[in-house]
């Protein structure tokens, strides 16, 4: 008789969700990202984030801009939070403001990125969290 399989946690990278108004930052997080072989979503605001949760698999991981017109990075983690699945998705807070380390500290983000994006940050983040598609 061979042993029940042993239940390893979940470390494939479902889809990393990024969630900024600027197309430019949000198209150039998205192509670093599937260049290392990440899948990838990217969506402009707070609303669009709720919509795309509601009608997808939930991602491994959402990078999260803090500053966005119609819902921002507060609200939408105010709304994840009354959610016990949405809630458990790790949130890293991408911000080009000074205090973007104590947000994270009071939005109970996994960690922050600081704007302009480091390519080398950004990957170690992604890593640490969801491995690339190619690797499952």
């Amino acid at each position: 008789m061979f042993p029940p399989p042993v239940t390893v946690p979940e470390l494939s990278c479902r889809q990393i969700l990024i969630v900024d108004d600027d197309p430019d930052v949000r198209d150039a997080v998205a192509d670093v990202l599937v260049d290392e072989g990440y899948g990838v979503t990217g969506v402009a605001s707070g609303r669009e984030a709720l919509q795309h949760l509601q009608d997808h698999m939930l991602p491994s991981l959402i990078l999260l801009d803090m500053m966005m017109p119609e819902m921002d990075g507060w609200l939408l983690r105010q709304e994840l939070k009354k959610s016990p699945d949405l809630a458990s998705i790790p949130i890293v807070i991408l911000s080009g403001h000074g205090d973007v380390r104590d947000a994270a500290l009071a939005l109970g983000a996994v960690d922050y990125l600081r704007k302009p994006l480091r390519i080398d940050s950004l990957l170690e983040i992604a890593e640490r969290y969801c491995r690339p598609v190619f690797l499952n």
